[in-house]
């Protein structure tokens, strides 16, 4: 009985020295992760502004159409006689 607390008892230790152990080896990585985190959003941020620019503002729509018909060239010149006395 007592060598089977013995042994409960070294295990214990062991689990805390490891839980400890664990624990140093989490904050560790942790503090690691954040400042690589950190630069991998200021990465990704670029490459999609790279990918995906801004959107510049759209330029205005052109002026509607004119509906109906319509004669592009100058009217020609037309002479009237008058006559004489009138």
């Amino acid at each position: 009985m007592v060598r089977a607390f013995a042994k409960m008892r070294t295990a214990l230790s062991d689990t805390r020295e490891l839980a400890r152990k664990l624990a140093t080896l989490e904050r560790e990585v942790k503090s690691r992760l954040d400042s690589h985190d950190a630069a991998i959003v200021d990465v990704m941020r670029r490459i999609l502004d790279l990918i995906d620019p801004p959107e510049h503002p759209a330029p205005p729509p052109p002026p509607p159409r004119k509906i109906g018909f319509s004669v592009k060239e100058s009217p020609a010149k037309y002479s009237t006689r008058r006559r004489k006395g009138q």
